[in-house]
C-alpha cells in the first residue's frame, strides 16, 4: 500500500499536465479510493484533512482581503516604497528583512508567512519583479531567522542536543544564528542574479507600470467585457479595471491597528493567526461597513481546496508508511560524512510534503552516532535542520497555500508550476548544498 501510494502522488502530478484537471478534488479522490483499498475508514481519512491550514489560510486572506478592499494594503506598500527610495534591490530585499526579523525575535513560521507573502506578491503585482522571486526571497528571510536563539529551530535544536547527548560548544547558538543567515543570504544572491533575467527586472530604480511585461509579472484580470489582445504570456486589457480606493486616515488607522494587534498577539502571546485573522477581518467589514461578500470572495478557496487536497492524501501516505519506505531506499552504509548526506537527503525528501519541524525532530536521534564517529555536532545540527527547510518552498504545504493565496488569481496557475518546480529542484539540490556547507564543521 505505500508503494502504490507513492505511485499514486506520482500519477497525480503527471495528470496535471492535462488541461482541465483539478488536482484539489482529484487528490481528495485518491485518498478516499486509497483508503478504501488499504481498509482505511473513510471518517479515518477525513481526520488527515488539515484543519489548522484551512484556519489559517482562510483567517489570513480574509484579514488581508479587508486591508485591501478599504485601500489601506496599498497604502502600506506605497510607504515602504517611499523609505526605500523606489530603488530596485532594496525592494525586493523587504520581503528578505521582513521575514527574518519576524523569525529571529521568535514569529512561528506560519505566522511570519502569512505576514510576508501578502508584501512580497504584492509588490511583485506592481512591478516587473517575478512572483516567484518574491516569493522565494520572502521564505528565503524567514528560514534565515528561524535558527536564532529565540526562533522555534534554534530552541529545538538546543533542547534535543542537550536530550540526545551531542555536546554543543558554548557558542553554538550564535554559530547556528549565523549559518542561517548565510545561507539566507546566499540563497537571495542568487535569486537576484535570477530575478533580473526571469523577471525581465529593469535596472535602477523601479518604476510602476500601467501593464506588467515580464512573462511572470502580474497582468490583472479583465473584468467581464474587457477585450484582451497578445500571445498566452501577455495580456493588454483595453477596460480599465475598477480601482482601489483611496483609503481614510481613520480608515488606515483602524486597519494598521488590526494589523498590528494580530502580529503582537500572534507573535508575542503564541495565538492562533488564523482565528486572529478571522476575528480582525469581522472587526474591519463591521465597521467599515464593507459589502458582506466582499471578502469572503476574495478568499482564494481554490488554493484552500488544493492544499487542502494535497495534504489530506499526504496524510493518508504517511499513515500508511509511504514516507519511512523512501527513507529506508536512501540508507546506505558508508562514512560518517556520507551518512550525514544520506540523513540530509532523508530530511529534504521528507520535509517536502510533511511538517519540516516534525522532520527534523525526527532525523535528530540518527545524528548521535555520527558525532560519535567524528562528524561536528554543530555542523551535523545545521545540516539536517537547513535540508529540512530549504525545501519548503513549495505549493504542497501552509508555506506554498499563503504564497499562492497572496497572489494574483491571473499569476496563480504559473506560480503553482514555477513553485513546485523550484521545490523539485530544492529536493536534489538543498540537502547536498546543506551537507557541503556545514558537514564538514
Amino acid at each position: 500500500m505505500a508503494t502504490l501510494s507513492i505511485l499514486i502522488l506520482i500519477v497525480l502530478f503527471t495528470a496535471t499536465l492535462v488541461p482541465g484537471f483539478d488536482l484539489g478534488p482529484a487528490a481528495l479522490s485518491a485518498a478516499f479510493l486509497l483508503g478504501l483499498v488499504s481498509g482505511v475508514p473513510a471518517d479515518e481519512v477525513t481526520k488527515f484533512f488539515p484543519g489548522d491550514f484551512f484556519v489559517l489560510i482562510v483567517g489570513v486572506t480574509a484579514l488581508f482581503a479587508a486591508a485591501q478592499l478599504n485601500g489601506t494594503l496599498d497604502w502600506l506598500l506605497d510607504l515602504l516604497l517611499r523609505l526605500v527610495g523606489g530603488r530596485l534591490v532594496l525592494i525586493v530585499l523587504v520581503p528578505f528583512v521582513v521575514g527574518a526579523v519576524l523569525t529571529a525575535v521568535g514569529t512561528l513560521p506560519a505566522a511570519a508567512t502569512a505576514i510576508v507573502s501578502p508584501i512580497a506578491l504584492g509588490l511583485a503585482a506592481r512591478y516587473r519583479i517575478s512572483p516567484l522571486v518574491a516569493a522565494v526571497l520572502g521564505i528565503t528571510g524567514i528560514i534565515s531567522g528561524l535558527l536564532s536563539p529565540l526562533a522555534v529551530y534554534g530552541v529545538t535544536a538546543r533542547e534535543l542536543s542537550t536530550r540526545l547527548g551531542v555536546g554543543l560548544p558554548g557558542s553554538a547558538p550564535v554559530t547556528f544564528l549565523l549559518g542561517g543567515l548565510l545561507t539566507g543570504l546566499v540563497v537571495c544572491a542568487a535569486w537576484l542574479v535570477v530575478g533580473t533575467r526571469v523577471g525581465a527586472v529593469p535596472r535602477g530604480r523601479a518604476t510602476a507600470l500601467a501593464a506588467p511585461a515580464g512573462p511572470d509579472a502580474a497582468a490583472p484580470e479583465p473584468e467581464h467585457g474587457t477585450r484582451v489582445s497578445g500571445g498566452a504570456e501577455t495580456a493588454t486589457a483595453v477596460a480599465a479595471e475598477p480601482k482601489t480606493p483611496r483609503a481614510r486616515p481613520g480608515v488606515r488607522a483602524l486597519t494598521v491597528l488590526c494589523l498590528l494587534t494580530v502580529v503582537v498577539l500572534s507573535v508575542g502571546f503564541d495565538l492562533n493567526v488564523g482565528y486572529l485573522g478571522l476575528t480582525a477581518a469581522l472587526v474591519l467589514q463591521v465597521a467599515l461597513r464593507l459589502p458582506a461578500d466582499a471578502i469572503v470572495s476574495r478568499i482564494p478557496w481554490n488554493v484552500v481546496l488544493l492544499i487542502g487536497g494535497l495534504l489530506t492524501y499526504v496524510g493518508l501516505m504517511q499513515h500508511l508508511g509511504a514516507f519511512k519506505k523512501i527513507s529506508d531506499l536512501l540508507q546506505v552504509e558508508g562514512a560518517p560524512w556520507l551518512s550525514l548526506l544520506v540523513l540530509c537527503y532523508i530530511a529534504g525528501v521528507t520535509s517536502f510534503a510533511a511538517s519540516s519541524i516534525a522532520v527534523f525532530v525526527t532525523v535528530m536521534p540518527l545524528l548521535p552516532p555520527l558525532v560519535a564517529d567524528g562528524v561536528s555536532p554543530v555542523g551535523g545540527v545545521l545540516a539536517l535542520a537547513l535540508a529540512s527547510v530549504l525545501v519548503d518552498i513549495n505549493p504542497l504545504g501552509i508555506t506554498g497555500g499563503l504564497i499562492l493565496g497572496a497572489a494574483e488569481p491571473s499569476v496563480r496557475p504559473r506560480l503553482f508550476r514555477h513553485l513546485l518546480a523550484y521545490g523539485s529542484a530544492s529536493i536534489v539540490v538543498a540537502p547536498a548544498f546543506a551537507w557541503l556547507a556545514f558537514g564538514w564543521w
